[in-house]
């Protein structure tokens, strides 16, 4: 039960961290504004309705929370790689 609790927290903590990644990258582009800008803001704000929508529906239908942080984490990780370019 501990290594499953503590493989938990290591995931969720790499999670935060490659997620404060994404918004700082994020942010270089707004600022740098235009249409790239408009277009990443409409794509995360669809990106945080879908992935809410997502985790619910996996938490409701009996998945677990290692579940949503690793898909989670897989989508943030493109992120990562898409902005990063």
């Amino acid at each position: 039960m501990f290594k499953t609790w503590m493989t938990f927290a290591f995931n969720a903590a790499r999670l935060q961290r490659e997620a404060q990644t994404v918004v700082a990258l994020r942010m270089m582009k707004f600022a740098r504004g235009g249409k790239a800008a408009e277009r990443e803001a409409q794509r995360m704000v669809a990106e945080k309705g879908l992935a809410l929508a997502e985790a619910a529906s996996t938490l409701a239908t009996g998945g677990s929370m290692q579940k949503v942080v690793r898909r989670v984490q897989s989508r943030v990780s493109s992120n990562k790689r898409r902005l990063s370019r």
